[in-house]
């Protein structure tokens, strides 16, 4: 399968656009899993070996095609900002039915913060009154991973 990532830019008359950065073939696992997407993550992005917080939207269907892959925030070691403005962007311009969120913690610990938790609420929040659901949201720290919808905290 062909995975795109895509970057969000000005038009010239200062609209939001879509434009593809690059796009990979991708043939391993099934991504309707957490540890698929986060296997993925790993793979694609080198996600487990980041010095810093970044954070990606995986937009996709309602069949779990991923329609696109976005960066949302490259943060600090220890704090990476997401706004529910900027995913729902980039989610509605995609076309996406359910999202799901992917950050990185390089300490290794894929233990949630409080600001993980916050701002997974807000996202979520955000995505009920658009239609577009926040199907998990991933963290991955070093060689683990949490899902928040596996702990039952989404």
């Amino acid at each position: 399968m062909q995975i795109n990532f895509y970057e969000a830019r000005l038009s010239e008359d200062d609209r939001t656009m879509l434009v593809k950065e690059k796009g990979v073939d991708y043939e391993d696992g099934k991504l309707n899993s957490p540890k698929g997407i986060a296997m993925m993550m790993r793979k694609l992005l080198n996600m487990g070996q980041m010095a810093e917080e970044h954070c990606y939207m995986i937009a996709m269907n309602s069949s779990c095609k991923v329609l696109g892959i976005f960066l949302i925030s490259k943060g600090t070691v220890n704090v990476s900002l997401i706004s529910p403005r900027e995913v729902y962007i980039r989610a509605l311009l995609s076309g996406a039915v359910q999202i799901v969120l992917c950050h990185n913690h390089p300490s290794g610990c894929a233990v949630p913060s409080e600001s993980d938790m916050e701002a997974t609420k807000k996202v979520k929040e955000a995505g009920k009154l658009m239609g577009i659901a926040l199907a998990d949201h991933i963290i991955i720290g070093g060689d683990s991973y949490l899902s928040f919808k596996e702990a039952e905290i989404l």
